[in-house]
């Protein structure tokens, strides 16, 4: 189990301000800010994963509850019919999120929006979010992450052409959000509403 490094930095906050208040006021009044400091530690939390090595398989880029599973005509990077997998994380999911498949990423997209709740059908239209597309030699696929009423900063680690392997983390979305993915049609989707998924471990999809 390791930290993102962003976790450091907000842990270290909390408990700078926990030591200044335990010294100046009470130690009780440390109290708060310290127990937010071990939030934190467990919040950016990045634990090992056991990547499928199978290429037709589809990981799950995050962690979470399955929302939904939507059949689209197709959207901008897959120009297809496909299935969109809805992800949604809670405060205590992992929050980091990984490549589903090994590729290079050839679209990207950022789009300012709204900060309504992660759990909301329309949040994948009207909140602030983050797109990516990768493609290899078999498929394409899009992963979306999205901000939430308590997630309002989304961290990406990756550009344009740079290459991915499945499993491989590309960025987080911090406190509460949700995570989208677009498979085409010549993928069975392997999960189903409500199923709770790992990112980078638990398989979501196969090429058929």
């Amino acid at each position: 189990m390791s930290i993102i490094r962003e976790g450091y930095y907000f842990a270290g906050t909390a408990l700078l301000v926990a030591i200044f208040l335990g010294a100046a006021i009470n130690p009780y009044v440390a109290i708060l800010p310290a127990v937010i400091a071990c939030y934190c530690l467990y919040f950016f939390r990045n634990p090992e994963r056991k990547i499928p090595a199978d290429a037709s398989l589809i990981v799950s880029p995050a962690d979470g509850t399955v929302q939904d599973v939507v059949q689209l005509e197709g959207d901008d990077f897959i120009k297809s019919p496909c299935n969109k997998v809805i992800i949604f994380l809670s405060v205590f999911d992992v929050h980091v999120n990984r490549s589903p498949i090994a590729g290079e990423i050839k679209i990207q997209k950022y789009i300012c929006g709204r900060f309504r709740p992660a759990y909301k059908d329309s949040v994948g239209f009207e909140n602030e979010r983050h797109l990516i597309g990768i493609e290899n030699e078999k498929l394409r696929v899009t992963v979306t992450q999205i901000a939430g009423i308590l997630a309002r900063r989304i961290v990406s680690w990756v550009t344009l052409d740079d290459k991915l392997e499945k499993g491989e983390l590309y960025g987080l979305i911090r406190f509460g959000s949700c995570t989208e993915i677009v498979m085409p049609d010549n993928v069975e989707v392997l999960v189903k509403k409500g199923q709770k998924v790992r990112g980078g471990e638990t398989i979501i999809g196969r090429i058929k």
